[in-house]
């Protein structure tokens, strides 16, 4: 409002309830200075959509608004590309910085390892036949390849060694949980020792569950497999409650080792740990094994029973 227009106006109030005049003034009202919104020309507020549409834009040429947002249209550009170059080498000779690089690559994630891990060394008490059994694992290499090997077999005091077998094998992770594994299996009891081509895998199922499994082919054309998996139930952060199974399997007769065809045999186990470290873990538990079908028959023929339970007891170690 131009207040130099009101000249000498009188500063009374109008009565309550009376609207003011301004054509009183006497002179026409000034046009609104470059910048200042006419609110004149703005008639009404617009909603359009939950855009911020309260004005309307029409009457505001110099005012649009620009999509922003979830409000853009969708494109297909490519992204950028990334950048090669790197800032140190702006500051110290470029040489020195790729060499520091490789060292750190290879802290991070290039270099080799190792393990060897017992997770069944242990003495079974039989019924009039005592025993004892081994089953460990030793690799070596990197996060995607290593060179594994594995070693079982069992025994009976006085008897002997009754089966032993150990398997060099080229392993390669084919995930983050399983590993792809390839190579040879040689058998140096029961029977005549026997070579095997092996291909197998061998990792963490989901529900934590290890899992293993194998095919053998001899180089008389004996096909062979073996299925086997455990779960560690922990029940506080010191007992550790461990089911195992385990299933050996056989395509056809084979009478120089005493296996028949199909499902040979079958070890289910129970055993309870206390881990004193993660590295050194004592355990007693229970396994049944049970020879089936051919296998059972070769069994009796031998004098043997076919099905044994053994009390066990033994270390679970790795290092």
């Amino acid at each position: 409002m131009d207040h130099s227009a009101h000249g000498a106006a009188p500063t009374t109030a109008p009565p309550a309830g009376q609207a003011m005049d301004h054509s009183s003034h006497g002179q026409p009202a000034p046009a609104a200075p470059a910048g200042q919104m006419d609110h004149g020309a703005m008639p009404g507020m617009k909603t359009d959509g939950g855009q911020m549409q309260g004005m309307d834009h029409g009457a505001m040429p110099g005012m649009q608004m620009q999509p922003i947002g979830t409000a853009l249209p969708a494109g297909n550009a490519p992204a950028p590309q990334p950048p090669m170059d790197h800032y140190a080498d702006r500051q110290f000779p470029a040489g020195e910085m790729e060499r520091s690089r490789d060292v750190m690559m290879h802290e991070s994630g290039g270099q080799s390892f190792y393990q060897v891990m017992f997770n069944l060394a242990e003495y079974q008490a039989r019924k009039g036949r005592d025993g004892y059994r081994w089953d460990g694992e030793a690799w070596f290499g990197g996060d995607i390849n290593r060179l594994t090997l594995k070693s079982e077999g069992e025994g009976a005091f006085r008897e002997g060694v009754e089966s032993a077998e150990i398997q060099a094998l080229y392993s390669r992770a084919i995930g983050p949980y399983f590993n792809l594994q390839a190579g040879v299996r040689h058998d140096f009891e029961p029977g005549r020792p026997t070579t095997y081509a092996t291909v197998g895998f061998e990792g963490l199922a989901p529900y934590w569950f290890e899992v293993e499994g194998a095919a053998f082919l001899s180089d008389k054309g004996d096909l062979l497999g073996r299925l086997e998996g455990y779960y560690d139930q922990r029940l506080t952060q010191r007992f550790v409650l461990q089911p195992r199974v385990e299933f050996n399997l056989a395509a056809q007769d084979v009478p120089e080792t005493r296996t028949g065809a199909g499902l040979s045999s079958a070890e289910l186990g129970l055993r309870l740990r206390y881990d004193i470290s993660r590295k050194f873990a004592p355990y007693v538990g229970v396994s049944y094994e049970a020879k089936t079908g051919r296998t059972a028959r070769y069994a009796r023929a031998d004098g043997e029973d076919p099905t044994v339970t053994s009390l066990v007891a033994g270390i679970r170690l790795w290092f």
